[in-house]
């Protein structure tokens, strides 16, 4: 097999390409606007795809069973035939050939208006969902028509062995994670949360089938990692139900467009919303709650909050929203259901303004199930530690033998890997290796074993000792040294013939400096 030169470039990806082309848009344009832009159009252009592939698909249908051709055009205006296999309806001036004839006319903004419009008027479910405004004086219109050509030289539903679902999705949430790493502030984290970490989340909640909650939604990655774990193990996208919520409009919107775009049906409202103050789904009870809301948000506070029944366990600080979430999702929890959520470490020690006794009242219930310290610079722009925090209600009757009056706490600070100088991955290996011992633990079948410096099942009453503090650091312990088995003498032998060669080759090495040294005196 023929080596490759060195000096070879390595091939870049369909999404890198992308990001290229997109990242010259910015310009004077921020990311919190371009990014619109952007996605907007890989959402026109997929939806396109997907209605001029099942046009063409009908048209073969339709020859096939012998109708004349002079009556197909009919049959293919006929929306149901195309409502039936989950595509939008798309109107001819919306297409995406329409807007790529005019990519280089000046008009180009406007025309792309035009078609979020008419794509919304005929798709009730996209109704206020899609970006406008391209057509504006401070977008640059050569930049945007050269986005759009190469857009337009990708078909979504024509690509790889993996499926246009699949092409689609890391497409769009290789984006979702570029524009996340240019925002500033608390903004890349309010969309989106890292793939390694939401993959742990599911992988220890394992939501085969049931109904799905994320009251901080972000972009909705939550529920797209949620459908494809459960693809992954041969269930349907159908096994869960979605529901969401999301404060912010923009992002509330990129939510709708990433699920709509994904075939996945989720219900998460019809407008923005707070989801303490104006909760829209109060009689919501999920199997799964999985979320990473907002870190120590300070501003949440609202007077009409002081008698509310999601504080069963003590009212948040008005300064700190942590406790508020924890309490939220409890809230909303089935009777045998399980929540798994990102949050600041300061969370697990806090004491300040009854955080200390809403955290100890919640252990006593015997809701806490797991804590996971994870590793630092897993998030954009922030450098503040997190942990997974993992909940459970009748952890004795949803098929499960949890560890009962126990909890269980994993280090897992050790893992991952630096992807680039700011940002740290976790790899597959050690998202199997947190979620396999949470699993063990869990279904306390005896395969379970405290691991030093990893994993540490502890009972209430080790926890009470540490003042229900639940930094995993706290009871993992130091890990265990390699067993050294080697003889002493053997070993001194070793090591002093290991020694000797090390001076051996200085010497030599001395030599050459001498010998080089001495040719340039020359």
């Amino acid at each position: 097999m023929a080596r490759k030169s060195a000096s070879a470039k390595p091939q870049r990806t369909l999404e890198q390409t992308l990001w290229d082309a997109a990242d010259k848009l910015r310009g004077n344009q921020e990311p919190s606007e371009y990014k619109h832009v952007v996605l907007g159009l890989v959402f026109l252009k997929y939806i396109s795809d997907r209605f001029e592939e099942r046009r063409a698909q009908l048209k073969d249908e339709l020859a096939a069973e012998g109708i004349k051709p002079e009556r197909i055009d009919g049959f293919l205006e006929d929306r149901d035939e195309y409502a039936s296999q989950n595509v939008f309806w798309v109107p001819s001036a919306a297409r995406w050939g329409t807007i790529q004839d005019s990519a280089k006319q000046p008009e180009i903004g406007e025309l792309i208006d035009t078609a979020m419009d008419l794509i919304e008027k005929e798709n009730p479910t996209l109704k206020g969902v899609l970006p406008r405004n391209y057509g504006r004086d401070g977008l640059d219109k050569k930049r945007l028509g050269e986005l759009v050509d190469l857009i337009g030289s990708i078909g979504f539903t024509k690509t790889d062995d993996h499926g246009a679902d699949d092409v689609l999705g890391r497409v769009y949430e290789y984006f979702l994670g570029q524009f996340a790493g240019k925002e500033t502030g608390k903004d890349a984290g309010a969309f989106y949360t890292p793939r390694s970490v939401v993959k742990t989340l599911v992988e220890m909640l394992e939501p085969y089938k049931g109904r799905v909650y994320d009251p901080a939604a972000g972009s909705g990655g939550m529920f797209v990692h949620s459908a494809e774990f459960v693809k992954a193990h041969g269930g349907k996208r159908t096994d869960i139900s979605v529901y969401g919520q999301e404060f912010t409009d923009t992002t509330w919107k990129l939510a709708k467009m990433n699920l709509a775009l994904r075939g996945i049906e989720a219900d998460m409202g019809v407008r923005s919303a707070d989801s303490f103050t104006e909760n829209l789904h109060p009689d919501l009870r999920a199997d799964f709650v999985i979320a990473n809301p907002p870190f120590n948000v300070s501003d949440w506070w609202d007077a009409s909050l002081a008698d509310d029944p999601r504080w069963k366990y003590g009212t948040p600080p008005q300064g700190n929203a942590n406790f508020a979430w924890v309490q939220h999702f409890v809230y909303h929890l089935a009777p045998n259901g399980t929540a798994g959520f990102v949050l600041a470490n300061g969370s697990l020690s806090s004491k300040s303004s009854g955080e200390g006794e809403i955290r100890q009242k919640l252990v006593e219930a015997g809701l806490v199930d797991c804590i996971v310290a994870m590793p630092d610079k897993l998030f954009f722009n922030t450098g503040i530690p997190v942990s997974l925090w993992f909940v459970s209600k009748g952890r004795d009757g949803n098929g499960h033998r949890a560890r009962k009056g126990e909890v269980l706490f994993i280090d897992a600070r050790k893992l991952g890997d630096m992807e680039s100088r700011r940002l740290r991955v976790l790899s597959d290996d050690d998202i199997a290796k947190i979620a396999d011992t949470y699993h063990e633990w869990r279904n306390h079948d005896g395969e379970y074993e405290d691991v030093p410096g990893f994993a540490k099942s502890a009972t209430i009453e080790e926890i009470e000792k540490h003042d229900f503090v639940l930094t995993p650091g706290r009871y993992v312990g130091a890990e265990e040294a390699e067993v050294d088995d080697e003889p002493i003498d053997e070993k001194i032998e070793r090591l002093t013939s290991e020694l000797f060669a090390e001076f051996e080759r200085g010497r030599e090495l001395e030599d050459e400096v001498r010998v080089r040294l001495g040719a340039l005196e020359r």
